[in-house]
């Protein structure tokens, strides 16, 4: 990332908020079950249904589990989650997405009308034909997301790929004889590292949604283990008397949500060649 760049992703204070809320969650996520001394699955049905106090900071549920301890469970599995489908997606669409702008012609179409096939087909419906042959559980999730998350990734980088491909400095490495593999991936797939890596940070909260989903319908990790969309799942049954018991797990799931999508706004902003300009203008 180059100056403007910086100095447009640091002035933008939604994205810098962002950033700073995906900090705090991944270190509730990681360090938070330590400092509250509970295990996510510890029982005391002698303190079933606290409110939130000193002992139990977001309270307890039905069975006397600590509520903060499971959240931190929760937001550490749908980190987590976000991260794998991230990478998954960045990896298969940047393969699949530059072979085919590459390539073009009917190599080209051939391999988009596959994904406008692949995309078309309803996300649940892939949920129900793998848990005919996988049982419902993290593996699933992870299966699910991966097999669904790159082919947006894929359409960006082949629209970026075929604006480029005939510029003078890819026509400059066919000339001294590179092979189309490197010329797509040391000449071309460097010069779209901005829109795959906004494209790449936006696939992230899809996935925290979408886990989360997944859970509160029952296919996602199993008890005792806890996700955030298990969490308001057995939230919502006791919402009336207990309201924290749902209030905890969806605030965090919202929250997560809306500081990635700060952050890739802020930095699609700060990657776009016009705002860079006007930045450095403003600078001068």
């Amino acid at each position: 990332m180059n100056y403007a760049a910086w100095f447009s992703l640091k002035r933008n204070k939604p994205a810098q908020l962002g950033m700073l809320v995906i900090g705090l969650l991944v270190i509730m996520a990681l360090a938070g079950p330590a400092v509250s001394g509970y295990s996510y699955a510890e029982q005391d049905l002698e303190s079933t249904n606290l409110g939130p106090d000193r002992d139990h900071w977001f309270g307890t549920d039905s069975l006397g589990r600590d509520l903060f301890t499971r959240v931190c469970y929760g937001a550490r599995i749908s980190l987590a989650v976000g991260v794998f489908v991230c990478i998954i997606s960045g990896f298969i669409g940047i393969i699949y997405g530059g072979c085919a702008g590459y390539a073009g012609g009917r190599i080209d179409d051939a391999m988009m009308r596959f994904v406008d096939i692949f995309s078309s087909v309803p996300f649940i419906l892939y949920v129900i034909l793998l848990m005919v042959v996988i049982e419902p559980g993290m593996i699933t999730v992870f299966v699910v997301l991966g097999i669904t998350g790159w082919m947006n990734m894929a359409r960006i980088v082949r629209a970026q790929v075929l604006s480029l491909k005939e510029r003078e400095f890819v026509l400059a490495a066919r000339s001294i004889g590179a092979g189309a593999g490197r010329v797509l991936f040391r000449h071309i797939i460097p010069n779209i590292v901005g829109p795959v890596m906004v494209t790449m940070i936006f696939v992230i909260p899809e996935a925290i949604f979408a886990e989360a989903f997944l859970s509160f319908l029952g296919l996602g990790v199993s008890i005792p283990q806890a996700s955030l969309g298990t969490l308001v799942s057995e939230g919502i049954g006791t919402m009336g008397l207990y309201p924290w018991q749902l209030f905890f797990p969806a605030f965090f799931i919202s929250l997560s949500i809306m500081a990635f999508y700060f952050w890739g706004n802020g930095l699609r902003d700060a990657l776009d060649p016009r705002v860079q300009s006007g930045m450095i203008l403003d600078v001068r």
